[in-house]
């Protein structure tokens, strides 16, 4: 396979899993280690990646990847853990869910649930729990960021200031390894912190490759959280760390 056809599979590899390893690469197209670094190489230097040892990763930045590459990457770890957080929810409760592609994921997997009350600044979980005849589907009013139908902003605090929430389930652009939780819009932050100020209990959905990401606003820590849904095993220091705080971590592998 010629260069300009592995480049974009390279890319495609690198956004459904996060990171990419010489050797991995070498191995699926059969080539020499000393090729693929050239072509990762190639790809840093074009910015699409960010060279690390043994391989690469999608670039550090401020600015998140377009919403529809979103919804397909990962997306069978997105249904995995999708369905045990939605296990973890009970009927006849009051829920929030947030922006992102996961916790609509978590909404599709509510569609049986029945008597809740969700309250969303998403307009795609809106109109998902919509054919729930058994939910109540409450909209936080505000600014209409059109990229991925989510609302942000004071209004959307404001509204969201209103309730005092059974659970919150909400989604994230990026981990740290100390644990933070990180975003990319400073406003759908303060929404995000809104949220977990007004929950009895808090759970986030993200899958492991968020942690090869960086956004640069913080949301919170995980040791502000009761439970964590991804798909892989945490790094050990985080999970010693998790242990302390009380904060459970649910591994849904797809």
């Amino acid at each position: 396979m010629s260069q300009t056809l592995r480049h974009p599979e390279i890319l495609e590899i690198a956004r459904r899993e996060g990171k990419v390893t010489v050797e991995g690469l070498a191995a699926h197209f059969g080539v020499t280690l000393q090729t693929i670094r050239r072509d990762l190489t190639d790809l840093a230097d074009g910015g699409h990646l960010e060279r690390v040892h043994g391989g690469a990763i999608l670039p550090s930045g401020t600015t998140n990847i377009e919403y529809e590459e979103r919804r397909l990457l990962q997306s069978d770890a997105k249904i995995a853990i999708a369905q045990a957080c939605a296990a973890r929810i009970p009927e006849n409760a009051s829920i929030f869910l947030n922006i992102g592609t996961s916790t609509e994921a978590v909404a599709s997997e509510l569609l049986r649930h029945r008597d809740m009350m969700v309250v969303t600044n998403n307009l795609n979980v809106a109109h998902i729990l919509g054919q729930n005849s058994d939910c109540q589907v409450i909209v936080a009013g505000g600014t209409l960021r059109r990229s991925d139908g989510g609302l942000i902003g004071n209004l959307t605090v404001q509204a969201i200031a209103q309730f005092k929430f059974d659970l919150a389930v909400i989604g994230c652009s990026a981990l740290d390894e100390d644990g933070d939780i990180l975003d990319f819009d400073v406003q759908e932050v303060g929404v995000s912190q809104a949220i977990l100020r007004q929950s009895r209990k808090t759970f986030l959905v993200s899958d492991g490759s968020k942690f090869q990401r960086n956004a640069p606003a913080r949301i919170g820590s995980l040791a502000d959280l009761d439970a964590f849904f991804t798909d892989r095993p945490l790094p050990r220091d985080l999970q010693q760390k998790c242990e302390r705080w009380g904060t459970e971590v649910v591994i849904a592998q797809p």
